[in-house]
């Protein structure tokens, strides 16, 4: 008997209706219940990937850091992540690890070295190489520097407007047409660099966290290999 072939409209279809099926299975998942790594395993094994691959890479989310984050009027400021790995860097890995660095934020960036520390900055960005009691910690971090002080400043504006305003009224010239006008314009001006500044940040937050996690998990996968035998990175 000759297998059903389908069009392309009822192939179309049928991934729709499976992908409907599965966002309503993930929605019926009762709370705290997830998938094991077993369950992601034979999952993998369906569709060719070896089980040891999902391991390492269920590992190097495990490993992937801590999450860090500083708001500004409740919006994303900063992002930062940290990773604590079990042995110290060689000098080599080190060096690759700034170049993956370089890649990944597009920038130069610059190196200085201080004893048993290591930094690698680029402007506000900043990546930094500590020395622990069972290996190294390495320290992701970054503030948009410019968005705060555009929101800042619009927010100083708004304070002006604001002391305008009151005096006018205290004075009795809130009928004055230059004085509304003035407080228009710095009312204007302060709620446009708010905006400015607010609608940066949550685009540039989640870039920044999506590219710290694709370091971090790329440092925990490579740190997962045996120790080499490149000259480790001296305590000073």
């Amino acid at each position: 008997m000759t297998e059903r072939r389908y069009s392309e409209e009822e192939v179309a279809a049928i991934f729709e209706r499976a992908a409907e099926v599965q966002q309503t299975a993930r929605r019926q998942l009762p709370p705290g219940e997830g998938m094991t790594l077993a369950d992601l395993q034979d999952i993998g094994r369906e569709v060719g990937i070896a089980p040891e691959l999902v391991a390492q890479a269920a590992r190097s989310m495990d490993q992937g850091g801590r999450a860090a984050s500083r708001t500004f009027l409740g919006l994303p400021i900063g992002v930062g992540r940290t990773v604590e790995l079990d042995r110290r860097l060689s000098e080599e890995e080190w060096e690759r690890l700034v170049v993956d660095l370089r890649e990944t934020f597009d920038a130069r960036g610059t190196v200085r070295y201080d004893g048993p520390f290591r930094q690698w900055t680029n402007g506000n960005l900043q990546a930094l190489l500590e020395p622990t009691a069972t290996g190294h910690r390495i320290r992701l971090r970054t503030i948009k520097g410019d968005a705060r002080a555009l929101m800042t400043a619009g927010l100083g504006s708004l304070g002006v407007a604001a002391a305008v305003l009151i005096a006018s009224a205290v004075a009795g010239g809130l009928g004055d047409p230059g004085s509304l006008a003035g407080v228009g314009l710095l009312s204007a001006i302060g709620f446009g660099m708010l905006g400015i500044g607010a609608l940066r940040l949550p685009g540039w937050a989640k870039l920044r966290r999506r590219q710290m996690e694709g370091v971090a998990a790329r440092l925990a996968l490579a740190a997962e290999s045996q120790p080499t035998d490149d000259p480790l990175i001296e305590e000073g």
